[in-house]
Order: structure tokens, then C-alpha cells, then sequence
């Protein structure tokens, strides 16, 4: 789909990734871009229409769909991360507050907004996931979201091709906003980063590998020995 005269709803916009994304949009003129946020008030992007928004919450996720009835693109980027292994104390309640964000919030995202798509022609649907879904590490709870939210979204590509729905997944490493900040490896630019969704995203594509390290790992994925697995040597 094209970017020009769309509009658009970013989910936690307020910040990172989601601030870049109104940003972007607006630079390619979007027609309107309604940036998602629990608090309106932390949306300081001139041009953009803040919306209340907690993914988390399906009175206001019915809400936005009612409100926002003239969407063309939903970018579920509302997410949060922990460190942590599944073997610590309270990896139970962290993993459930985890997967309430970054997975059950864009499934109730989806479902509320396929209909307000289908309406206005199909649209599109872009989900931000990462290249965690693929291989876990330091954030297992995190990881494990993202897995969920990738099929997820194979998912919803099925479903939602009968109404012309295109549904993107965007993978990506370690992005230089404020939840990577604790961890010290190579970061993407934020910008870099939504240039090459949106990119990939007006050229039609299903899903956009963002960096170097995300396409070797998706290569990796049928290697003799599999990235998923522990490498020796």
C-alpha cells in the first residue's frame, strides 16, 4: 500500500520507534496519523492526532476503533521487554505481563481494527516483532512474545488476505531507543529502521528483515545446525 493520503494509527507513539514512525509518515504525507499513547498528553509530534490508547485495555482499544473508523494502516509497535532467563523467581508474572503487551494487545488490536480495514478497502496491518522471535537469549520472556507474536501474524496474513488486508513483519536487532538502552551491542538507528518498514511496506512485501544480523539469523534458521540451538566451535 502507499503511505501518501493513508491514515494511519501507531500504537505507543509517544516514544522510540513508534515517535519515528509518526514522523516518517508524515514526511511521506500521510493523510492523518493518530499516534496511540496511554497518556495523550506525552505526544508532543506537531501534526499528529493523540488518541488514548492503552493496548492493554479493550475498552479503549474498542474506543480507538470507533474513533478512528478511517484508518487505512494499523502499526502495532506498542511493546516492553525484560532481561531475565524462564528459570528465575518471578519469570511466571513476568512472562504473562510480557505476552499481555507485546502479543494478547495486538491480537485485541487486530480483531478490533480488521473490520474498520475491511471498510475502508483492506489496508494494511504492520506488526513490529523482532529478531528475537527466531532465537532467545538474555530476554526469554521476550523472546518468547515475539515467537507468539510472529505467528500471530503468519496468521492474520491468512486470514485478512480474503479482504485485500496486507499484513507486514518487521524484524529487526537491537534499535537505539530507550528499551535497548541497558544493553551494550550494535544498534540501528530508529530512522533507518522505519525507513526500511515503510519501504517494504509500500513495495508490498510480507515482511522486512531491517539489518544485517536479522537476515543472518533468518538464514541461519536452516543451517545444519540451526541458529536456535546452542552453536559450539
Amino acid at each position: 500500500m502507499k503511505i501518501e493520503n493513508a491514515t494511519v494509527l501507531v500504537t505507543g507513539a509517544n516514544r522510540g520507534l513508534g515517535l519515528v514512525f509518526t514522523r516518517e509518515l508524515l514526511a511521506r504525507s500521510a493523510r492523518k496519523v493518530y499516534a496511540g499513547a496511554r497518556d495523550p498528553a506525552s505526544i508532543t509530534q506537531p501534526g499528529v492526532q493523540p488518541l488514548r490508547l492503552d493496548v492493554t485495555n479493550a475498552e479503549d482499544v474498542a474506543a480507538a476503533a470507533e474513533t478512528a473508523s478511517d484508518v487505512t494502516l494499523v502499526i502495532n509497535n506498542a511493546g516492553i521487554a525484560q532481561a531475565g532467563g524462564f528459570l528465575a523467581p518471578d519469570s511466571e508474572d513476568v512472562t504473562r505481563r510480557i505476552f499481555e503487551t507485546n502479543f494478547f494487545a495486538m491480537l485485541r488490536m487486530s480483531k478490533a481494527f480488521a473490520p474498520v480495514l475491511k471498510a475502508n478497502g483492506g489496508g494494511a496491518l504492520l506488526n513490529v516483532l523482532s529478531v528475537v522471535s527466531w532465537v532467545s537469549g538474555a530476554m526469554a520472556a521476550y523472546s518468547a512474545s515475539k515467537s507468539a507474536a510472529w505467528s500471530l501474524t503468519n496468521a492474520l496474513r491468512i486470514e485478512l488476505a480474503a479482504q485485500k488486508t496486507q499484513v507486514l513483519a518487521l524484524h529487526m536487532g537491537f534499535v537505539d531507543t530507550d528499551l535497548a538502552r541497558g544493553f551494550d551491542a550494535p544498534k540501528s538507528s530508529a530512522e533507518e529502521i522505519v525507513k526500511r518498514a515503510l519501504d517494504g511496506l509500500e513495495s508490498g512485501l510480507d515482511e522486512v528483515l531491517a539489518d544485517e544480523r536479522t537476515r543472518q539469523v533468518k538464514e541461519g534458521l536452516t543451517a545444519a545446525r540451526p541458529i536456535y540451538l546452542p552453536q559450539t566451535g
